[in-house]
């Protein structure tokens, strides 16, 4: 996989590059723009969200389509995943006449099914999150440029509930055990639409905030969507994710540690004075 591509969001490092979307800290101790007032996660408070009907004059619209080679890394947060079709999506909050490009497909998850998601609704957390991180590329030559600038990242963000295998998850989960360490890294060639993680169309209902990253360097002006209706998976799906490594084969976890990769979300930041849209009444 050509660890250039331009979508991809690369790990922090020396030269200021950016953190893969989701760990398990605050990182406030180490990021500057983890203690702004627009920070995520956050737990959505249903009574407290704002029926916006400006939001169905320009519908979310998803230009999806099937990719003949996905790349699939685990980086040691997080498995991202990238198709290499062009994916773009636009509409709903963001501002008319800019497309928003697909960089990667990340998930978080937790050790139980009780937690894993970052995002909360009235405080009950769901045992998955999957995001579909987009940059704007109307404005925009790559998420790079794109990240902490005005409109310049939209997060599509989905829970998750257990219950049938989902079908179209199963090219990335019949796969994940060649990726089970840290730095592994696969192509995969079974075709693969971004879309079937997508609810129906008619269950598109959604919330929508302004947040941030959530992990270094945590930068803000990202507009968050997230689905009300959850995507189904089965038990035996999450457990593939739960098998994957922090650690690179050979290596020995630290103290404390057991090297696997659970729990890999931020917990919930104040939400503030900022404002819950729903694309719905409830």
């Amino acid at each position: 996989m050509d660890k250039s591509y331009k979508g991809n969001v690369k790990l922090a490092s020396s030269n200021g590059e950016i953190l893969q979307t989701g760990a398990c800290r605050e990182w406030k101790s180490t990021c500057t723009n983890a203690a702004g007032n627009y920070q995520s996660p956050v737990n959505m408070l249903s009574r407290q969200a704002v029926y916006d009907a400006s939001l169905e004059d320009s519908a979310l619209t998803f230009h999806y389509s099937t990719s003949r080679e996905t790349d699939i890394l685990n980086n040691g947060h997080t498995l991202a995943v990238f198709p290499q079709a062009k994916q773009s999506v636009c509409g709903g909050p963001m501002p008319p006449g800019n497309d928003y490009e697909l960089a990667e497909i990340c998930f978080h998850w937790g050790k139980s099914n009780s937690r894993g998601s970052e995002h909360t609704v009235n405080g009950k957390a769901f045992p998955m999150e999957v995001q579909l991180v987009h940059w704007n590329s109307s404005l925009y030559e790559s998420i790079k440029d794109a990240a902490g600038k005005p409109h310049g990242v939209v997060i599509v963000a989905l829970f998750t509930q257990l219950g049938r295998e989902h079908p179209s998850l199963r090219i990335i989960t019949d796969n994940l055990e060649d990726v089970q360490f840290k730095g592994r890294q696969k192509t995969i060639t079974a075709p693969f639409n971004p879309s079937s993680l997508l609810p129906d169309p008619s269950l598109r209902d959604y919330w929508t905030y302004e947040g941030s990253l959530t992990a270094p360097p945590c930068c803000e002006g990202v507009t968050w969507v997230i689905f009300r209706y959850p995507l189904m998976i089965s038990h035996t799906q999450l457990e593939d994710f739960r098998r994957l490594r922090t650690i690179t084969k050979g290596d020995q976890p630290r103290s404390g540690d057991d090297g696997m990769m659970v729990n890999n979300f931020r917990p919930t930041q104040p939400m503030a004075d900022r404002v819950l849209r729903a694309s719905f009444q409830s």
